[in-house]
């Protein structure tokens, strides 16, 4: 078969493919279809209680036991998820959603996944899709500029950026090259450690109400959840710059070997911002990698006003943060940056003879299977750059004042309700709160709440009492919808 003389060349491939492609699929027709189905669910959403209502092992009841033996017609497939998925979903996107951290997403984001899905490129290195690697590069110093941080974390500098999975994968990467910086880059560090009673054990440092996924990567490192050091924390939650000095040079002095700091700007349980400036001083006087985690509240940088929340940063090691989480960006996207990309690569690259290429011999070129665990990675800049491109930076600002607001109007609300204590109020989208006659009253709001289908929050504890957090951050959330949460919380007095 010929294209015709003004048939696209593409196109006349496409069919002609098609008819000898095993188990032959529409993909232009369900595919409209289900770009129509995302469309419809995003627009209805709201009709959806936001948390499921399904018991553990509901949805695998729902399926046969064994997969079928000849193919399914896709009709039947796609109904199965109206059937089966759609009911057990926690609707993210939801305009109720407030519980932890949103991850919200957006047309442009979803496209951009979708071209990466349908390109299937496999961007390991340069060399096997320039696109991908190049797109990456620019788009990262696009956000590094976005966010105001320093130049020195731009591909033009010593520095740059990379994009991750996760922020829990951003830590782990700082982890290892801390600790391949701490010894020497003695290969795998294994067996340098010891148990944090041990003289020269390495030691790492994070506040009490750091992320969970510290430990986790400091276990996956081989440093041992025995040898991070929790330094106590002010009245704010954030951690005590002195505790964090005095808890150094007391390791120092029993012989321990301190290689890393972990600063939260804006914790998980209340938003709280660590004294970066300060901790960096201590750092740098014992040799300490200093990793800022911003995975959520660093994306409130782009708006020139609350960027306070970066103060010393400039002084870090490595910086993350979430575009995936309140950029209109689609799980999964973190952005990554270091100070000094060369000891990064140099703690995560192993080059096999199958991987050599002449561009990688240059020395001119990324390749960022050196800047992650994994070697594979996906061509996550396509999300990224057509949210960028198509919200420009004010109107991702936009969306950050606008959650910003409507959180002060909830805490002022909360501020003036007697029977309401706000728990560590912070100036940005996290609202903290309890109620004054104890944690039995305090669950008695979340359970209102939560069993409304209208909203879901999400709880911590501080002090030891049960805190409600209430996290404003979906796509489509306005006044309305803080309104009847507020009502909600009120009627559960």
């Amino acid at each position: 078969m010929h294209p015709m003389p003004d048939e696209p060349p593409i196109e006349a491939h496409a069919r002609e493919t098609a008819a000898t492609a095993p188990q032959a699929f529409d993909f232009r027709k369900h595919g409209h279809a289900m770009v129509d189905w995302i469309a419809d669910y995003l627009e209805g959403i709201e009709r959806f209680p936001v948390q499921p209502r399904v018991e553990p092992g509901w949805v695998r009841a729902q399926l046969p036991a064994t997969p079928p033996v000849a193919g399914e017609p896709w009709e039947r497939i796609a109904s199965d998820v109206d059937r089966v998925i759609l009911p057990a979903l926690m609707h993210w996107q939801h305009p109720g959603f407030f519980g932890y951290f949103p991850a919200n997403a957006s047309g442009p984001s979803i496209l951009g996944e979708l071209l990466s899905a349908g390109l299937g490129v496999q961007g390991m290195l340069w060399s096997t899709s320039p696109a991908c690697t190049e797109l990456e590069t620019h788009v990262m110093d696009w956000m590094c500029g976005m966010l105001g941080l320093p130049e020195h974390f731009m591909s033009s500098g010593p520095g740059g950026g990379v994009i991750q999975d996760t922020a829990s994968s951003a830590t782990l990467c700082a982890v290892v090259a801390a600790r391949e910086r701490a010894t020497g880059f003695a290969g795998t560090g294994m067996g340098l450690q010891g148990d944090a009673r041990t003289p020269g054990a390495l030691v790492a440092y994070a506040s009490a109400e750091a992320h969970s996924s510290i430990e986790k990567d400091l276990r996956i490192a081989g440093i041992g959840a025995a040898n991070l050091r929790l330094v106590p924390v002010r009245s704010d939650r954030s951690m005590d710059p002195d505790a964090f000095a005095s808890m150094v040079r007391d390791d120092v002095r029993a012989g321990h070997r301190p290689f890393l700091c972990v600063a939260a700007v804006g914790t998980t349980s209340t938003h709280a911002v660590d004294p970066v400036r300060a901790l960096a001083a201590t750092c740098a006087a014992h040799g300490l990698w200093l990793h800022v985690d911003a995975a959520h509240l660093g994306i409130a940088a782009l708006c020139p006003e609350f960027r306070a929340i970066h103060d010393g940063v400039e002084l870090a090691d490595s910086y993350c943060t979430n575009p995936h989480k309140w950029m209109l960006v689609n799980f999964d996207c973190d952005a990554f940056w270091v100070r000094d990309r060369a000891t990064l690569v140099r703690a995560l690259s192993v080059l096999p003879e199958y991987l050599r290429n002449a561009a990688t011999e240059t020395g001119k070129v990324i390749d960022y299977r050196d800047w992650q665990v994994p070697l594979g990675r996906r061509f996550r800049a396509l999300k990224l750059w057509f949210t960028i491109r198509h919200f420009g930076t004010s109107g991702l600002q936009d969306l950050v004042r606008r959650h910003v607001a409507l959180a002060g109007d909830l805490r002022a609300r909360v501020a003036a309700e007697p029977s309401l204590v706000p728990v560590c109020p912070t100036s940005w989208s996290l609202v903290c709160l309890r109620h004054r006659d104890g944690d039995d009253a305090t669950q008695a709001i979340i359970d209102r709440v939560n069993g409304s289908g209208h909203a879901f929050v999400s709880h911590t504890k501080v002090d030891g009492r049960l805190v409600l957090r209430v996290s404003i951050g979906a796509p489509s959330v306005a006044g309305r919808h803080v309104d009847a949460l507020w009502e909600l919380i009120r009627g559960a007095r």
